[in-house]
């Protein structure tokens, strides 16, 4: 049985705990189901004022709904449009302060006011993305866009 820990430290230093968790929570599984919905649920217990934490999966050119924690989510995006398509489109992690202020906003949830998308890599190609959104205006700041930079990087060791 898997057992959330409570992290202690600087806000640097629980991340780097809950990352470390996650590479044992995925080692030895080859099921990219079961580690991203995993991940997803670590996350969710991880981070605070949240309201969706998930993955989109690249399937033939579009963004298609992976696991996730939250309220029901559009299924599919297309790439280059809204937030999740213009992180896989630009290869680039998107954190967006105030998401009903970017061009082209989906908006799969009202209640979301901020964003951060990390693309997730397979073999040099875009596998997909980490969305997490937030209730919260400039909710994501630098050190969480570097911490869940380094969480991605976990999880696509242990994606087949």
């Amino acid at each position: 049985m898997f057992d959330v820990k409570h992290y202690s430290g600087t806000k640097e230093e629980q991340y780097q705990q809950m990352i470390k968790q996650l590479d044992h929570l995925l080692e030895g599984e080859n099921n990219n189901v079961a580690n991203l919905a995993n991940a997803s649920a670590l996350l969710n217990q991880f981070l605070e004022e949240v309201n969706w934490v998930g993955f989109y999966q690249m399937i033939h050119g579009e963004l298609v709904l992976g696991p996730f924690q939250g309220l029901p989510a559009c299924v599919r995006i297309p790439n280059g449009r809204g937030v999740c398509g213009t992180a896989t489109s630009e290869g680039k992690t998107m954190r967006i302060e105030d998401v009903h202020a970017f061009p082209g906003h989906i908006a799969c949830d009202a209640n979301s006011n901020s964003e951060i998308v990390v693309p997730i890599y397979q073999n040099g190609e875009i596998f997909g993305v980490l969305d997490i959104d937030s209730p919260i205006k400039n909710r994501f700041d630098e050190i969480d866009q570097v911490q869940l930079e380094a969480f991605v990087k976990i999880l696509e060791k242990h994606l087949i």
